[in-house]
């Protein structure tokens, strides 16, 4: 996982996507609606593809984090690879988007 500060990214936003990410490149019931979460912030032109109505399926921890993620995205003015994070979506695109992965 990134290891690189980020002055943009606090430390509670930092772990919640960090668990996010770690949640979206597993094989849980909640995998692929967290990982269509996150990919829409990072391409949603061809990653995109979250409902807003999937969160109803999350536990409450993940919704929480996802909160945290989404307000980093809107306050930060950022895409992820620009974080610090781009290895990290690249894994999440390789599990969740395949077909993206090899273009």
């Amino acid at each position: 996982m990134s290891n690189v500060p980020n002055s943009k990214v606090s430390p509670a936003e930092r772990e919640a996507l960090l668990r996010l990410l770690k949640v979206a490149s597993s094989d849980t019931g909640q995998s692929r609606r967290v990982a269509n979460f996150l990919l829409a912030w990072w391409n949603a032109e061809d990653c995109g593809k979250f409902d807003i109505t999937d969160a109803w399926g999350l536990d409450t921890e993940i919704a929480d984090d996802m909160i945290t993620v989404f307000a980093l995205a809107v306050r930060s003015n950022s895409y992820p690879d620009t974080l610090g994070f781009a290895d990290e979506f690249k894994k999440v695109v390789r599990v969740w988007r395949a077909d993206l992965a090899k273009a």
